[in-house]
């Protein structure tokens, strides 16, 4: 079983039934890919100022971001970790991509799930690999860019 826990503490849009159900079905359908069938994931929406002062502190990068992923590395757990969103990048960067709102946030989710679990972009391979599988997850929820 795939539980998911939503804590909403921005004010750039309405967190209503259909953002949740696209964030659950973006975590659903990339877990079920990466084989995973019992998993806990928190998802946390926040502001521009939130998110800056978590990758600062906890990156220590102090700037805004779009997504963050906290894995926590607990073997003898299902608890996969944190998905903390900045709904204001979502925003923009859907604009300035010229996608929906809903298609930047599945790719965001989809993109900090892989890093809960292991997938990274710090070289040119893992990038690579990482592309792959977010590609194979969007297309089988059939979100696709405009």
């Amino acid at each position: 079983m795939i539980d998911i826990y939503f804590d909403d503490r921005q004010e750039n849009f309405e967190i209503d039934n259909g953002v949740i159900e696209i964030v659950k079905k973006s975590i659903e359908e990339a877990l079920n890919i990466l084989g995973f069938d019992d998993a806990e994931v928190s998802v946390s929406f926040v502001d521009d100022n939130e998110i800056q002062e978590l990758n600062r502190d906890y990156r220590g990068v102090d700037s805004v971001t779009d997504v963050l992923s906290f894995p926590i590395d607990d073997k003898f757990s299902n608890i996969l970790g944190d998905v903390v969103i900045n709904t204001k990048r979502v925003l923009s960067q859907a604009e300035e991509f010229g996608h929906s709102k809903e298609r930047e946030l599945s790719y965001l989710t989809v993109h900090s799930i892989l890093h809960l679990v292991g997938y990274d972009h710090e070289n040119e391979e893992d990038k690579i690999e990482m592309r792959a599988k977010e590609k194979e997850i969007m297309d089988k929820l059939k979100i696709y860019k405009n």
